[in-house]
């Protein structure tokens, strides 16, 4: 069973040499919101040689963290080191989450994926026992479960960025 997250507990993040923002912390909500409705994602990982790596992803926030499948470098480069970032495309309302990649889930552990993902990008996936999910096809790919440790947000004018700890 993956637990699901707690509330994260949100700070002042070191900016820029900033004092503390003006507006305050933005709340867990507006993180959250953001990313349970993004469509696309931006994931790095690290190369075995220490070459960063970037790449757009579908996925879906759930209560545990942030899943997503591919097929890319990041496989490879995950097998070896397992930290990531995750970002949304928007630059103005920020939100970057840093944490583990974590892979060999069940089918049980995929259905909560797979039933998000399907009606957020009208593509139906479906999970396998091997820690793997396909399409209509049988196409598909590993599946890796973001496990958060920090996330980050500001919003358009930089008056309340915030760091929340999980």
């Amino acid at each position: 069973m993956i637990p699901v997250l707690g509330e994260p507990r949100a700070s002042v993040p070191i900016m820029y040499g900033a004092p503390a923002p003006p507006g305050g912390l933005l709340p867990w909500e507006w993180a959250h919101r953001r990313l349970v409705d993004a469509r696309n994602y931006w994931i790095a990982t690290t190369r075995p040689g220490g070459r960063p790596h970037c790449r757009p992803v579908w996925g879906v926030w759930l209560d545990t963290g942030f899943w997503f499948s591919t097929g890319s470098l990041a496989v490879g480069n995950l097998s070896s080191n397992d930290q990531i970032t995750v970002h949304l495309e928007d630059g103005q309302e920020v939100v970057i989450v840093e944490g583990t990649a974590r892979t060999g889930h069940d089918r049980e552990a995929l259905r909560p994926l797979c039933e998000a993902y399907g009606p957020k990008y009208d593509y139906p996936i479906s999970p396998r026992e091997d820690g793997t999910v396909v399409d209509d096809l049988g196409l598909g790919g590993p599946v890796f479960h973001v496990v958060p440790e920090v996330v980050f947000g500001w919003d358009r004018d930089m008056s309340s960025p915030t760091r929340w700890r999980f």
